[in-house]
């Protein structure tokens, strides 16, 4: 009779797949010296069985850990790199560092990676977990945090964000201290946690200020520069158009400053523009571009410190962490010009 998950064994595993128990700790533990064909025959049977690891029980850390972000073609996607590998550098770890591109994570062909050279554990920058692939990382003793969730994080997720809601307020509010009342915003995906909670930062600062949101202010990017240039295109192109744009991403208002330009317009005389982020791309733009400064060094190099914790020590509990954001205020930003629109 085949075992239930409440008492099957390493010892029952291995007479199910007819190899030897040693064979099956070798799986568990991502070691080399099993062929590919045994590895998949005995991983199914433990994920058939629903084998756990005893409860607490940790593998030995072996010094590696997995950063997986969205791209790494941003300065932001470097921020969030190095400050990963100085964490790692400090405690003595390699990193190993993969691009999702946009796609989810967790396929088959990655889960069996890390089961073969094994990792201390996961950070996760703006990604999302194929569905079953939470569960893999766990029977391979592999804990993850989040930078940044996609969606809505699972409460027992350690996850590292900054306070985003916060930083979309103070962009909109200082906006409004200057004189704007017409405020468009170009947001992220419409699917990421953070886009949504600068989007409703700005409408709390809108409706604080007595002004109803009006949608057609309202559009979604993706955190690039072109992104930033679509959605400039059409608030621009609007009957009355906004007198000031607020970026939810440095780059994104690198392509605010693009259309801005194709179209006559001068920043901050026709139009003002506040960024989100505080890359080095800020002080490159002209003029330097004001902007909500998120921590994303420390932002990384925390979830990676929390994630060898938790690598180390089977009885610490990790939870939420929020970094505080700042405005910067620089030349981007003026009063608007009486009766320019």
């Amino acid at each position: 009779m085949a075992p239930t998950a409440e008492r099957v064994t390493i010892a029952q595993i291995a007479d199910l797949a007819d190899v030897s128990v040693p064979t099956v700790s070798k799986v568990l533990n991502g070691r080399e010296g099993v062929s590919a064909d045994t590895r998949d025959r005995v991983q199914a049977l433990l994920e058939e069985h629903g084998y756990r690891r005893r409860g607490g029980e940790r593998r030995r850390p072996v010094g590696l850990v997995d950063l997986v972000i969205r791209d790494l073609d941003s300065m932001w996607s470097s921020e969030l790199v190095r400050g990963a590998e100085a964490e790692a550098a400090r405690a003595g770890v390699g990193l190993v560092v993969t691009a999702t591109h946009g796609r989810r994570v967790g396929n088959k062909h990655w889960i069996a990676q890390l089961a073969a050279r094994r990792t201390d554990g996961v950070v996760l920058v703006v990604s999302e977990l194929q569905p079953g692939a939470a569960e893999e990382l766990h029977r391979l003793g592999a804990p993850y945090v989040l930078v940044d969730p996609v969606g809505a994080a699972d409460q027992a997720v350690p996850t590292v964000a900054a306070t985003n809601w916060a930083g979309g307020l103070s962009a909109t509010e200082h906006l409004l201290k200057l004189g704007h009342r017409r405020i468009g915003i170009i947001t992220g995906p419409a699917d990421v946690a953070c886009s949504r909670d600068r989007l409703d930062g700005y409408r709390a600062a809108l409706q604080r200020a007595g002004i109803a949101p009006d949608e057609a202010l309202v559009q979604y990017g993706d955190f690039h520069l072109e992104g930033g240039q679509r959605g400039a295109a059409r608030l621009l192109s609007l009957a009355d158009p906004p007198t000031a744009i607020f970026a939810g991403a440095d780059p994104q208002a690198a392509g605010v400053y693009a259309e801005a330009r194709q179209r006559g317009l001068s920043i901050p005389d026709d139009l003002s523009v506040v960024g989100f982020d505080d890359t080095d791309l800020c002080e490159w733009l002209w003029p330097q571009l004001t902007t909500v400064r998120q921590p994303v060094f420390e932002m990384a190099a925390t979830a990676t410190r929390m994630l060898l914790d938790l690598s180390r020590r089977t009885d610490r509990e990790a939870g939420r962490v929020e970094l505080a954001t700042t405005l910067v205020e620089r030349a981007s930003t003026a009063a608007p010009r009486e009766g320019a629109r």
